[in-house]
């Protein structure tokens, strides 16, 4: 299942370690590095580029409320058809990856049903993931 595009999404965001970055972005979720300097990386972060530069992380808060849980704000992530999203939480959960939200099925049997899971980059940067079985259900209402 491959979702149409017809634009890249970019993000560019402060990290204080640009190795460890490397070793996040790169080996846990499996993200193809870009090109970089001493003060910056772009990665291929599934399909959409994120640039990640030395500086202070932007500062977040668990104010986000989605059913009974709070999760941090702000935050950014993807949304990915549902057997790609079962293997990312299966290499995370085998890497260790402490969650905020572990992988989860989210408005079972309701519309815009989804898989989703939390967690922080080694700086504190929150990311969502989800998951859907069809992409139609996004946006159901």
């Amino acid at each position: 299942m491959n979702a149409p595009t017809s634009a890249l999404f970019h993000l560019a965001f402060n990290v204080t370690d640009l190795n460890l970055a490397r070793r996040f972005y790169g080996d846990a979720l499996g993200c193809r590095e870009g090109r970089s300097t001493e003060t910056w990386v772009d990665f291929d972060f599934f399909g959409h580029q994120i640039s990640l530069h030395l500086g202070q992380p932007f500062a977040t808060a668990a104010t986000g409320k989605v059913g009974d849980h709070l999760v941090p704000m702000p935050h950014f992530g993807l949304i990915l058809a549902q057997p790609q999203w079962q293997a990312l939480a299966d290499r995370l959960t085998a890497a260790g990856i402490d969650f905020v939200l572990p992988p989860q099925l989210r408005f079972a049997g309701q519309p815009g049903e989804q898989s989703t899971m939390f967690f922080l980059d080694p700086f504190g940067n929150p990311i969502e993931v989800k998951g859907f079985a069809r992409w139609e259900q996004v946006y159901e209402a």
